[in-house]
């Protein structure tokens, strides 16, 4: 529920900007420059027009903006903020602040902003739609759904429409309403053509309907439109085979598998069209490969299995008190599962707790690089940094 097409985002992030700065010249350059791809210019420019001028509102706003596109999240959240309390009644701002904390993952903290920009002015159309997306990846799709048809309803029979039409198939889709699932989509795809996705889903809707034909024609639109998604070759290539066309299907099915090595589905699906091809020696190197994909899959199970059973013994032994035999199931646990944001961070408080403050704050930053949008981990870490810093202790930066 999370993907948000690039064009979609692309407009949200800072096409409304040009409408705040257009009677400011110095902006105005800075915005063409944006548009004709001069962006490390683009932002100097902004950063020494703020330094001239801290309190100009809509060059941070821009500035924020164009920082969120290229991915830098501490500056673009600065500069965002500083314009919200620059702003405090301007939807677009709270939107932009909300675009920026969604672009990087943390809804919860977009959310309140959506909130208050559709306060402030319902008929943002945009903000209306951020609101009901973040609301269905909260998994509140009832909250959601008034929001995405005001948004259909701002927007009208423009592109931007197709974004809530495709998330109301969702919610249709969800709730076993094929028919309208497919109606949505067919309403996205006639707004937006290229809406890869869209189509890819309308072809799933038509087959649940039995419309094979206008299946295996939306199938072969979203591939064509983006020959890189897993899940599109997978859905083209399985229609193929169930049509009879083996062969066809082979090279769809290949590109799934090669695009998503662990496609499990795929695997199975070219199995069968290589056998009804009669490329009985190609079928048996991927039923090899898929024994080989099972039987890790049952050892990962089981290393999970193992490594939650000592994170949970660890945090027991440190609710009695044992911090240091904590810290030891912790350690365990996360050499069976190093991935693992929560046993990660539960090495690193018992660290801290034992008075490690180098490791425990290293331990803490690998865990938020590898989730970057956890604010309750980033408090954590800050919280420890200060605390580190009184006691005259100056961790080494990553």
């Amino acid at each position: 529920m999370r993907y948000v097409p690039r064009w979609f985002r692309a407009s949200l992030v800072i096409v409304w900007v040009s409408l705040a700065v257009a009677q400011k010249p110095d902006v105005e350059t800075a915005w063409k420059l944006i548009a004709q791809g001069k962006r490390d210019e683009a932002v100097t420019l902004l950063r020494n027009l703020i330094r001239e001028d801290p309190h100009n509102a809509d060059t941070r706003l821009l500035l924020g903006s164009v920082l969120v596109e290229n991915g830098e999240r501490a500056e673009s959240l600065a500069q965002l903020r500083e314009a919200v309390q620059l702003l405090p009644k301007s939807a677009e701002a709270h939107n932009a602040l909300g675009e920026a904390y969604d672009t990087f993952g943390d809804t919860a903290a977009a959310r309140p902003e959506f909130e208050r920009a559709v306060e402030l002015d319902p008929r943002h159309a945009q903000a209306q739609a951020n609101l009901g997306a973040v609301l269905l990846q909260q998994n509140e799709p009832q909250a959601a759904m008034p929001h995405l048809d005001q948004a259909i309803r701002l927007f009208g029979r423009k592109p931007d429409a197709a974004y809530p039409h495709y998330l109301r198939s969702k919610i249709y889709n969800d709730q076993g309403d094929t028919a309208r699932t497919a109606s949505e989509l067919e309403q996205a795809v006639e707004l937006r053509p290229d809406f890869a996705e869209a189509w890819s889903d309308l072809g799933s809707a038509r087959k649940s309907l039995s419309d094979e034909a206008g299946a295996l024609s939306a199938f072969r639109r979203a591939v064509l439109l983006s020959s890189d998604d897993p899940v599109a070759q997978y859905r083209l290539g399985s229609q193929l085979l169930e049509t009879g066309a083996a062969h066809e299907a082979i090279d769809h099915l290949d590109a799934a598998v090669r695009l998503d090595r662990n496609n499990q589905p795929a695997l199975n699906a070219l199995q069968r069209a290589l056998r009804q091809d009669g490329q009985q020696e190609r079928a048996e190197a991927v039923k090899a490969k898929l024994t080989d994909m099972l039987r890790e899959r049952d050892r990962a199970d089981q290393r999970m299995v193992a490594a939650f059973e000592l994170n949970n013994r660890g945090a027991e032994l440190e609710k009695a008190g044992d911090v240091r035999g904590a810290l030891e199931k912790y350690r365990a646990a996360l050499e069976l599962l190093p991935e693992h944001v929560g046993i990660r961070t539960n090495v690193a408080v018992a660290l801290l707790k034992l008075g490690n403050w180098e490791e425990g704050i290293s331990q803490m930053r690998e865990a938020l690089r590898r989730d970057p949008g956890n604010t309750k981990l980033q408090k954590a870490l800050e919280d420890a940094l200060m605390q580190a810093k009184a006691k005259g202790i100056v961790p080494a930066k990553q």
